[in-house]
């Protein structure tokens, strides 16, 4: 049985200061370059979660050296110079999307035979685009069961390279698996983005990220990408705190009236979800950038339409936000989140309706009513974001339970903990 957590109202507007562990997004991104560098790296400010862990092993068992030390938040690692050193692996990713898709790509470039599998909803998430554009540049990749999803077989040779077009309207990791394992190929890499790219902040990341270890990318037009046969070199490289669990923080300071600092943060980071607050000044919030970080201050909210697509991981956050505004909200154009953990537009449509909520669900977003919260226990669908987006609901009403905590293990293992410490409370009740 999973526990259940009840969260507390807090009896004022909450003001405080955090910092986030590290991104989960930039921490794979990291992972996979250093691993293919030549030489030493050291990366600081790692994410340890489900999702890294799983990276962490099976970059161990594809023959790399490296060393975790989570009480600091330190990796240190030699890469293998763009070429995976054992010839067979079995690797097994959870439910980690971000893990398998880079790891996929990687595996094209080693010399032998790679399975890659995950847990029950891993094997419903789509792989299918990113296992044609691996074949289109001459790897033998196929999905085992001939249904497009994992697991997923790699008959490895090396990566020939040449052209291929990316499907990416489900996910832009797709492109940035083909993007960080291209510099291992034989000749160079054409990548052709097939359809309007899904989260593209997250492309300009992972180029960002491989920029930092010394590969650089052309981008001769919109929607092409060019790279070069080139080795990552080892370097020292830090990790920005997770923007994306920074919109909770910043979400709490909005639905409380409060003022929260997110240390570690800046409008120039390389993760897109930084902009969240900027949906939440739309709101009727206030935002100041500062040398120690991005400090919000909540006001009066009153409800809006917007565009998501490029900081989808925040949608959720939004949602949470949306029934202490005044007027309806309206969420567009993230319908490929129904392929993330869950299907994230429908399980934020049936827990708002759980608690009270009118929400109008549509293919590619939702409008909320807001409406008295109704006391509920909230279903989270093994999904981190689910549990974490609607223990904000619970700070301003009574009776909201929050069902399995422990799935934000999955990319903030501490996020009761922090949340609660936020509020001036010791933690959350269990049952």
């Amino acid at each position: 049985m999973h526990d259940v957590l009840e969260v507390l109202p807090v009896s004022g507007p909450v003001h405080g200061t955090i910092r986030p562990p590290g991104s989960k997004s930039i921490t794979n991104r990291a992972l996979v370059t250093a691993a293919l560098a030549r030489g030493d790296s050291r990366l600081t400010g790692v994410l340890d979660s489900q999702d890294t862990r799983v990276m962490l092993d099976s970059l161990q068992r594809l023959g790399l050296a490296l060393r975790h030390d989570p009480a600091t938040a330190v990796v240190t690692i030699t890469g293998c110079a763009g070429r995976p050193p054992v010839p067979s692996a079995e690797l097994w990713l959870e439910n980690s999307g971000t893990s398998i898709r880079f790891l996929t790509a990687l595996c094209c470039l080693g010399r032998g035979d790679y399975r890659l599998d995950g847990n029950a909803r891993m094997r419903e998430r789509p792989l299918g685009d990113l296992i044609d554009a691996l074949n289109q540049l001459g790897a033998h990749t196929r999905c085992q069961l001939n249904n497009r999803c994992p697991p997923v077989e790699v008959a490895a040779q090396g990566l020939p390279g040449g052209l291929a077009r990316v499907a990416s309207g489900i996910s832009s990791q797709y492109l940035s698996a083909l993007l960080m394992a291209a510099p291992g190929a034989e000749r160079e890499v054409t990548l052709e983005v097939a359809e309007e790219l899904v989260s593209e902040p997250y492309v300009d990341m992972t180029i960002g990220v491989m920029q930092a270890f010394g590969v650089e990318v052309g981008r001769p037009r919109p929607g092409v990408y060019t790279i070069a046969p080139q080795i990552y070199c080892g370097t020292p490289y830090d990790i920005e705190p997770d923007a994306s669990a920074a919109s909770y923080f910043f979400a709490l300071a909005a639905v409380t009236g409060g003022r929260v600092t997110v240390q570690g943060l800046s409008p120039d980071a390389l993760q897109g979800d930084v902009k969240f607050v900027d949906v939440l000044v739309q709101m009727g919030c206030r935002v100041e950038h500062g040398p120690e970080g991005i400090t919000l201050t909540g006001g009066p909210l009153r409800g809006i339409e917007v565009d998501m697509n490029a900081i989808s991981d925040t949608a959720q956050t939004l949602a949470a936000v949306a029934p202490f505004a005044q007027g309806p909200t309206t969420i567009r154009n993230i319908p490929h989140v129904r392929h993330k953990e869950t299907d994230r537009i429908a399980a934020v449509a049936t827990e708002l309706r759980r608690l009270g909520q009118q929400v109008d669900e549509f293919p590619d977003g939702l409008t909320i009513h807001p409406a008295p919260i109704t006391p509920a226990t909230v279903a989270t669908y093994d999904d981190h974001r689910m549990a974490m987006s609607f223990s904000l609901i619970g700070l301003r009403a009574p009776g909201v339970k929050i069902a399995d905590p422990g799935c934000t293990r999955k990319t903030y293992p501490h996020y009761f903990d922090d949340l609660a410490r936020l509020c001036g409370l010791r933690e959350f009740p269990r049952s």
